[in-house]
């Protein structure tokens, strides 16, 4: 009989993984001493054990290692199955991941927008037209206030917008919406922020989809932000070399 050490060198494991498995009734000893609380480990636990570490290398959870290390080859090969494809899609989000951060390498903005789902919005606004994006900040004054404006890209000359005035005007309902969103603090440029996050959309191949929100925010402290939103959709059209 071997101590959980010594078995512990022969499989190439370690005495934390043993008590692991122990405790969640994974690979139990052969015998406990019951005045030195020692385990015990036979040649019957060094053969379950290497059957767990082939299985774990294969892929399996743990979750699932319970049912079928003691079952027929078939089970196991349908566990397997199971694991693999919970790997391919841990793989392709890893992958997108990974793409997402080499665009931002690739992009000269230093912006990070969250992406977020927002819900369904309902609003009483004000409408306008904008000659330039400098004329927001007097259309929607000092106090906090939500602006909605229908752009596709970068402004480029006149664009409809409206204010939101808490009463007295038109309704406006604004769909729930996936959208990347950036918050500017007191002191940055709104107007800039916003073209970097247009230009982040466009570098991440995502098409605007919906009106843009931008959201200006006071707390108790008399600390202002203003939160920009825009709603977007992957860009289908072919990409031309």
């Amino acid at each position: 009989m071997w101590r959980i050490g010594q078995l512990a060198g022969l499989a190439g494991t370690t005495e934390r993984t043993l008590r692991h498995y122990d405790r969640i009734g994974l690979l139990t000893p052969a015998s406990v001493d019951p005045v030195s609380g020692y385990r015990r480990y036979g040649v019957a636990e060094l053969v379950r054990l290497e059957r767990i570490r082939a299985l774990r290398r294969l892929g399996l959870p743990l979750r699932l290692l319970a049912d079928v290390v003691d079952a027929p080859d078939e089970e196991v090969r349908r566990a397997l199955r199971v694991a693999l494809a919970d790997l391919d899609r841990q793989v392709a989000e890893l992958a997108e991941v990974a793409e997402r951060a080499r665009r931002h390498l690739a992009s000269a903005t230093p912006l990070l927008p969250h992406v977020t789902t927002a819900p369904a919005t309902r609003l009483t606004v004000r409408r306008l037209t904008v000659e330039h994006p400098a004329e927001i900040a007097a259309a929607c004054a000092d106090e906090p206030s939500t602006l909605v404006t229908w752009l596709r890209g970068r402004p480029d000359g006149t664009f409809a917008a409206a204010v939101g005035t808490g009463r007295g005007g038109e309704p406006l309902v604004l769909p729930a919406r996936t959208a990347a969103r950036v918050t500017v603090t007191a002191g940055q440029d709104v107007v800039r922020a916003g073209h970097d996050l247009f230009d982040w959309l466009a570098g991440h191949r995502l098409t605007v989809s919906a009106p843009t929100v931008e959201t200006r925010l006071q707390d108790g402290d008399g600390v202002r932000a203003t939160v920009l939103e825009v709603p977007f959709e992957p860009d289908l059209s072919p990409v031309t070399a």
